[in-house]
């Protein structure tokens, strides 16, 4: 069993410190996948990476005592986590509180700001919630790098699945998303 495995069932059994432990071995990890979804976002945006990987970590954790099979277990429960921060930042950007359906207006060039980004989350997010009904392994697959940034490598590791299933599934997953929006 690797350190994680082991640190996850201290986690499950209320050890103390285990959740400490657990969080410091996993954090770097965690953290460059947050970057690494997060540099593929819009410019402008004003989650970092850390507060994403500490939002993420209390839900995953919080002051529960979190069951993990596995660290494949882990790493797909947290990108969910990630996913459900993002997506609940994108609906919050967009309700009228905060400026939903407006338009920002730059007065020295007179240009128009429209963040996309949100509207396009939303719209991948309600796919992807059809496409786990359908296809849940590749649901997962697509949280997984969508939401996570990891690699076709790090999810066939992850999902215990051949890196040539892993990038077929990619390659379906696109496509069946891509197709679910163009509907939409």
């Amino acid at each position: 069993m690797s350190d994680a495995t082991l640190l996850m069932g201290a986690v499950d059994r209320g050890e103390p410190e285990a959740a400490e432990q657990l969080l410091d071995l996993v954090y770097a990890e965690l953290r460059g996948l947050a970057a690494s979804k997060m540099a593929r976002d819009v410019p402008g945006q004003t989650l970092q990476p850390t507060a994403l990987v500490h939002e993420a970590w209390l839900r995953l954790i919080g002051d529960r005592h979190p069951k993990f099979k596995n660290r494949a277990h882990f790493f797909r429960a947290a990108a969910e986590a990630m996913r459900h921060i993002l997506i609940d930042r994108a609906r919050r950007k967009r309700t009228q509180r905060h400026g939903g359906g407006y338009e920002r207006v730059d007065w020295d060039d007179l240009e128009v700001v429209v963040d996309a980004s949100d509207d396009r989350l939303l719209a991948l997010d309600e796919a992807l919630e059809k496409f786990v009904r359908e296809h849940p392994v590749q649901a997962d697959l697509v949280k997984l790098r969508y939401f996570a940034g990891m690699t076709n490598e790090e999810v066939a590791d992850a999902l215990d699945i051949s890196v040539s299933t892993a990038k077929n599934y990619w390659t379906f997953s696109r496509t069946w998303l891509l197709n679910e929006l163009e509907r939409g």
